[in-house]
């Protein structure tokens, strides 16, 4: 599988990280990611991130797969 770019953005806003996924299949950079929308959702912040989607590119900036935060997180109560 290619190097993959996680970038996350909503309507107001975009966060790119410039590091490297690890590379692995398509199972491990899920996984991967699951962990990266995790960590900047327990961070403290004031940031609502359901309306944040992670976005996992290769280096050509095609985009591999999509991962609403809201997917991670679950509805909330």
């Amino acid at each position: 599988m290619a190097q993959l770019f996680f970038h996350c953005s909503n309507d107001a806003g975009i966060w790119i990280d410039r590091r490297l996924a690890p590379e692995g299949s398509l199972t491990e950079a899920m996984e991967q990611a699951t962990k990266v929308v995790r960590s900047l959702v327990m961070a403290p912040s004031g940031e609502d991130w359901r309306s944040w989607t992670l976005h996992a590119s290769d280096d050509f900036g095609d985009e591999i797969f999509a991962m609403p935060f809201a997917s991670v997180l679950g509805k909330s109560h």
